[in-house]
């Protein structure tokens, strides 16, 4: 079983200290900005960056309902109905 993630990168509905330290004491860095009433806490911008990035990835795929629900019960289906919308999104761009 692998171990907690390195790193767990949340937006600012989740910037509470008992939250951050949860995060902690399980072995896991938050990187997460404080809120806008917060004091600072130290939060790296290239993680929070990379964030939206991985947002923007799932948001696309999520747009194909087979593959936001997940009707698709056998993992080859899934994988195919995967790969259908990404080369569909990938021809419409």
């Amino acid at each position: 079983m692998p171990g907690p993630p390195i790193y767990v990168v949340c937006d600012r509905r989740y910037a509470s200290h008992q939250f951050r330290e949860h995060l902690w004491n399980h072995g896991s860095r938050p990187m997460i900005p404080p809120g806008k009433n917060d004091p600072e806490v130290a939060c790296p911008k290239w993680a929070y960056r990379h964030r939206h990035m991985v947002e923007n990835l799932w948001a696309r795929p999520q747009e194909w309902l087979a593959v936001a629900t997940r009707h698709e019960k056998i993992a080859t289906s899934f994988f195919s109905v995967i790969l259908i919308a990404a080369t569909a999104d990938y021809i419409r761009i």
